[in-house]
């Protein structure tokens, strides 16, 4: 009375009784869980209590105990919580997020808050001037965010756009979380395109020109993610044309983990022709081929995989080769412990090979065959390696230049065991690879002849089992066979012939296959080679005239397969008599 202050107001015994239990936990620093029994009834009644010193005090603790605790809690946990996100005090508010994006680093935590609505107070929170509150509630959706579950259910909530508007703010604090959220909403196809459909592609290109590492990681991964798909990038490649310009800065001067997100976005980029040559006119090669060289592997992984895509345009070719780079490439195939950088490589090398019909003998020169020779011979070579292996010889064995480097280095050997591997595109690649070999067999008949009988049984074991008559056998894999037959027949060799002719199952086999005649329309018989698993291999390319072309867009047809399969059969049937007369 005429004291001039404002009365304080007069707290209910239960309030009262809360209070005080809650002061002689913290102060006793009682090792008690708050989000369940006494101490979280208590807790409860100042969150709904009307007098707003206590509800800002229950705000205060809940953010102070998630700090330390952030355990899976119940929906009895959580309400009190929820009910001060939406209270009319900011600062209330401020404590209520600040719990909830604590609890939200618990993966069950975080489904249960967006099930009991939290994304709607948390969103009105990111529309406030406060700078605090819109720190904290977009730093509990960017957690939220990172639950598969809750992804969609934050897209359709209208949070993309004001989460967009953020990652422009002026608070460095603000921006992080805002492009946290948003990388995190790039993981599936259709989150992206809400994303863009948000207007969030300009926002993250221009966070590209932050000085702050944090902001560039989190728009390099996220536009990484965007140019996984074809329509993300044609966006980037329409809208923004200082985006391979400001990647390739990052691979010159930033941090690591920026270097090499940069990296694999210009990666994925690549996996179009027109950002392929970009990428190369803009200097980016010359950025990737240092860090081939580089000790930490990320970024050796990172550059191999983007210099792979860029391979695959002839037009660079020549820029890659004029680049001294080549030698670098055929060491990492053996010095590189790392499987990825090992198969990215020798795919690369694949691509360069198979770009166009130029003398490629600086490749052999360069030791490449003495390096991929090292790793099939090693016990610890993994099957991915070695299929890559198998795969790029099988292009290499089509160069004029290269296939005699490849017979007589003794591959022939490697490659016969091979063909009984229990991996479809490895063994196919194998039996290919030989078949193209076979080609050869009038100016390599001696080498032929070596390989007949050793090792595993040798060359002409492979073909006795994969033309023994045997409706477990793919017809893909016997017609190879068929075809291999055919041009060791077509050779000038008589002793290569005879060897083929007198054997005591592979004529008599292949007489057998000839008269099945031709499978009815209709019919199909299955294969593990048609369709799906022939096409795109740039390896298949091997048959000629009536054999298969695996550059066809459209493979064919199982019938059409097994057709082909019976009508080399009578070729070498007809071949085989032609001889005898």
């Amino acid at each position: 009375e005429g004291s001039g202050r404002e009365e304080e107001p007069l707290l209910a015994d239960k309030e009262r009784q809360a209070v005080n239990m809650l002061v002689d936990l913290f102060e006793r620093g009682a090792t008690v869980s708050f989000y369940e029994g006494e101490p979280l009834k208590a807790l409860s009644t100042l969150a709904y209590s009307d007098i707003y010193h206590l509800q800002l005090s229950a705000a205060t603790a809940f953010s102070e105990i998630s700090e330390m605790d952030t355990r899976p809690v119940t929906r009895e946990a959580l309400e009190p919580i929820l009910y001060l996100l939406h209270s009319p005090h900011i600062n209330v508010q401020h404590g209520a997020s600040a719990a909830m994006g604590n609890l939200a680093v618990n993966v069950e935590n975080k489904l249960l808050i967006v099930r009991m609505g939290g994304l709607e107070p948390l969103i009105r929170q990111m529309l406030s001037p406060n700078i605090d509150a819109q720190i904290n509630s977009v730093g509990c959706i960017t957690n939220l965010a990172t639950a598969e579950e809750n992804k969609m259910v934050i897209a359709k909530s209208g949070a993309l756009l004001p989460l967009t508007r953020l990652a422009r703010s002026r608070d460095l604090r603000v921006q992080r979380n805002a492009a946290g959220a948003l990388l995190n909403m790039t993981h599936s196809a259709e989150h992206r395109q809400q994303l863009i459909g948000a207007g969030a592609v300009p926002v993250l290109v221009e966070l590209l020109a932050s000085d702050d590492s944090e902001l560039q990681y989190y728009a390099t991964t996220a536009l990484s993610n965007i140019a996984v798909d074809d329509s993300g990038r044609q966006l980037l490649w329409d809208t923004q044309p200082v985006l391979v310009d400001a990647l390739i800065r990052f691979i010159d001067t930033s941090t690591i983990k920026v270097q090499c997100q940069a990296i694999l976005t210009l990666r994925n980029l690549a996996s179009d022709d027109q950002y392929q040559i970009q990428i190369v006119e803009k200097g980016g090669l010359e950025s990737l081929l240092p860090l081939l060289q580089s000790e930490y592997d990320p970024l050796v992984i990172s550059a191999s995989a983007c210099l792979r895509n860029l391979s695959i345009h002839p037009d660079n070719e020549k820029h890659i080769l004029d680049s001294g780079i080549l030698p670098c490439l055929v060491h990492l195939i053996t010095e590189s412990g790392n499987e990825e950088v090992q198969c990215h490589v020798i795919s690369a090398l694949r691509n360069l090979v198979a770009n166009n019909d130029a003398d490629k003998s600086m490749f052999a020169e360069s030791g490449l065959f003495d390096h991929m020779k090292a790793v099939l011979l090693s016990p610890d070579a993994s099957d991915a390696v070695v299929g890559e292996m198998v795969a790029a010889l099988n292009v290499f064995v089509l160069d004029e230049s290269l296939w005699p480097y490849i017979i007589d280095d003794g591959f022939l050997e490697l490659l016969i065991p091979l063909t009984r591997s229990p991996l479809v595109e490895l063994q196919y690649n194998a039996c290919v690879t030989i078949s193209s070999l076979a080609g050869k067999a009038s100016e390599a008949s001696d080498r032929l002849i070596q390989v007949w009988d050793r090792p595993d049984g040798g060359l002409q074991s492979y073909l006795a089992l994969f033309l023994a008559v045997d409706e477990g056998m793919d017809p893909v894999l016997r017609s190879v066979a068929l075809w291999t037959v055919l041009l060791l027949l077509e050779s000038d060799s008589p002793d290569l012939i005879q060897l083929v002719t007198s054997h005591p199952s592979i004529i008599k086999n292949i007489d057998k296959i000839a008269a099945i005649g031709s499978l009815p329309e209709g019919e199909l018989r299955n294969s593990a080679y048609t369709s799906e698993s022939l096409a795109g291999l740039r390896s298949s390319r091997t048959f000629d005239g009536d054999g298969f072309g695996g550059d066809s867009e459209n493979p064919d047809d199982d019938a059409d397969i097994y057709n082909r399969m019976i009508n080399i059969a009578q070729d070498v049937v007809s071949l085989v008599h032609t001889l005898e007369i």
